[in-house]
């Protein structure tokens, strides 16, 4: 049977001769994991045969070497080409070696080019947060912390730091937003729970007030003020970091109540007391009095055991002995305000005096600082509040459990305390150290109080309808040319809470 021609040597090219297979030997050739099969032809005379790539890649053919001929052509043995099949030429050694050589050398670029790009990475990295550092007043608030009793490493956090403790600014962790910036839950290294307030923007020229700023407040140690944990200037903003507080504001508990965890009387009384002596610490204890300037109920916060933490710095000065702080911007939260302080711009530690003032009205009445259910005239809580003691309505617009739990003696107290807070001339109202000895008379007096008038720094003046509502109505007219918050809700300190 006819099966294949075969080209024997020295045959002219093209030429196909036939011969008849009485064999057929599969040979398999793998190289370069191709597989060539090759049916090898041969004829009874032929034992076996050596099989061989031509390293001539322009020839490309398998040649097929007989190792014992049958046909003698001198000494070279009979050769046959197989024109059927087409091998591929295999490499030299030192083909072989340069091609894994080369393989080798593209490797190590690579992995080169990538170590250089991580490299560059870190060190652009690097050097970016040290601009920032030095731009925040990084080095500044380093010397002033080594002079003082502050731990510099317990209170200066790297970016990495806060970058895991937020998961990267997740937005889950997000406790709130003000109108300064958001606050994250986070959990430090060390697994303590920290609120990390991220502000939305910066003022270049008020960064060393603020780096004075934090580092008085780094050294502020009182039960009644929510921890500065630290700091990170590392970043384009820089970012402070509390202590976690996880029962939200008094505002919540005393607008939104929950009934599992009322605020009875003596909690609003105890609360009252902590934080006037919060306020004091600050105005008169501390190294450099401090005036917080935004005191109000949702800055007020509850921690486990519901003790009141005041919160939310952000706009604090601290103050020399014997001076007071002229702006040209007023800062604070509409209903709060100081209405003296609108009109002077100079905020003293009477200003604090005042919003402290609003925060007892709303634990005697329950109601809000700004109300839109009320007549205009009486929108504001103070106005309100003031008019009602004037008409002797007081028990007519107090909260339901203030009036089933309390004392009469102590509410109306408490009542006329409030009104001194709420004079209109600052000189007049009393001082927070004042304020604390009041407060703690009544809560021990048990239902048997009155408050002792002392001299002029508590005299009584009478509050005329027209006139205390014409200076509120002027201040409230330049609510947003001054840039004056008109959402008591909305508080930077709000965030530190937590949302379950």
């Amino acid at each position: 049977m006819e099966l294949a021609g075969i080209r024997l040597k020295g045959a002219p090219i093209g030429e196909i001769q036939p011969i008849s297979a009485a064999v057929m030997l599969p040979v398999q050739l793998k190289w370069a994991n191709i597989t060539i099969v090759l049916a090898i032809l041969a004829m009874k005379e032929i034992r076996t045969f050596l099989v061989k790539i031509s390293m001539n890649a322009k020839i490309r053919e398998i040649i097929c070497v007989q190792r014992y001929p049958c046909v003698k052509t001198g000494q070279e043995a009979t050769r046959a080409s197989l024109g059927v099949t087409t091998a591929m030429p295999i490499p030299k050694d030192g083909v072989i070696i340069t091609s894994i050589g080369s393989g080798l050398g593209l490797l190590f670029l690579l992995g080169g080019s990538w170590w250089l790009y991580k490299l560059l990475k870190r060190r652009k990295d690097f050097n970016r947060r040290q601009k920032f550092f030095r731009r925040n007043g990084g080095l500044l608030l380093q010397q002033q912390l080594s002079s003082s009793e502050s731990n510099i490493e317990k209170t200066m956090f790297t970016s990495k730091e806060l970058d895991k403790a937020t998961d990267c600014y997740n937005e889950n962790r997000i406790l709130g937003q003000g109108g300064q910036g958001t606050v994250y839950k986070g959990m430090l290294s060390d697994g303590k729970l920290a609120a990390i307030k991220k502000s939305k923007l910066v003022d270049e020229s008020k960064l060393e007030q603020f780096i004075n700023e934090v580092a008085i407040l780094s050294q502020i140690n009182h039960r009644n003020v929510v921890k500065l944990l630290g700091c990170c200037l590392e970043t384009e903003v820089p970012l402070l970091v509390y202590e976690f507080i996880p029962n939200g504001t008094l505002f919540q508990h005393l607008h939104d109540p929950n009934e599992e965890f009322p605020i009875t009387w003596e909690m609003r009384l105890r609360i009252a007391t902590e934080v006037a002596g919060a306020l004091s610490y600050l105005h008169s204890a501390a190294s450099m009095p401090i005036y917080h300037r935004d005191i109000k109920s949702s800055n007020i916060l509850l921690d486990m055991k519901y003790r009141a933490k005041v919160s939310d710095f952000g706009t604090s000065k601290s103050i020399a002995i014997d001076q007071t702080h002229v702006t040209t911007r007023i800062q604070g939260t509409f209903g709060y305000l100081d209405p003296e302080y609108f009109q002077s711009s100079q905020f003293t530690e009477k200003s604090d005096v005042y919003s402290f003032g609003v925060v007892l009205v709303e634990l005697l009445t329950g109601q809000k600082p700004i109300s839109s259910m009320r007549s205009i005239e009486e929108r504001s809580l103070a106005t309100y509040f003031l008019l009602s003691m004037e008409e002797n309505r007081l028990f007519e617009i107090l909260d339901a459990r203030v009036l089933k739990e309390g004392a009469k003696e102590d509410i109306v107290a408490v009542a006329k305390l409030a009104k001194r807070c709420l004079n209109l001339n600052g000189k007049k109202r009393p001082t927070m150290k004042a304020i604390v000895m009041e407060l703690e008379r009544i809560r021990a007096s048990n239902g048997n109080c009155c408050i002792i008038e002392h001299d002029d720094e508590y005299e009584e003046i009478d509050f005329s309808q027209g006139d205390y509502t014409a200076q509120w109505d002027g201040a409230s007219s330049s609510t947003v040319s001054f840039q004056i918050s008109s959402a008591p809700v909305a508080s930077d300190g709000q965030p530190l809470l937590s949302n379950a």
